[in-house]
């Protein structure tokens, strides 16, 4: 699969962002968190009328910069990604979600390196993500990104 690019979500992007989001939820912590776990995640993450109005805001909120999505050659949204600097000088990865068929493909790299971008043109020096669960299948992700542990679920690097 060949990646087509990064762009900032437009409002006709959030029934698309949230039904990718549930379903990498789904796929990704089945067998890892209990059913009621997972759908207060799934609330959470995935609640379209907070998505739309976001993809409305970027900017306009303290700290939030917005979604990105990533697509396909064919303009097919493959990946997902939101975060901001809630915090001067700390960046904060919102969100990270790639379509099962296109992992481990780039999708991931390509939207974290497009948010990291937008942090550190806002001031953040470190990044920081915090994950559902201790044995989340990103880690190793994360760790190859440069990623430490803070805790078992909060993850750290420095931006340079």
């Amino acid at each position: 699969m060949q990646l087509a690019g990064v762009r900032t979500a437009a409002a006709g992007d959030a029934t698309t962002i949230s039904r990718l989001l549930a379903d990498a939820i789904r796929s990704s912590y089945t067998g890892i968190l209990d059913e009621m776990p997972m759908r207060r995640l799934i609330s959470a993450q995935c609640a379209l009328p907070r998505i739309r109005a976001e993809i409305e805001i970027p900017g306009g909120a303290p700290g939030w910069l917005g979604w990105l999505v990533a697509t396909d050659p064919e303009g097919t949204v493959v990946g997902v990604a939101a975060g901001g600097v809630p915090v001067p000088g700390e960046g904060e990865v919102y969100a990270l979600a790639v379509a099962d068929g296109s992992r481990r493909r780039g999708v991931g790299t390509a939207l974290l390196t497009a948010a990291t971008d937008r942090m550190r043109s806002y001031g953040a020096q470190e990044q920081r993500v915090e994950l559902p669960a201790e044995t989340d299948p990103a880690l190793p992700f994360y760790t190859r990104m440069g990623f430490g542990s803070l805790s078992p679920t909060r993850w750290s690097r420095r931006l340079s």
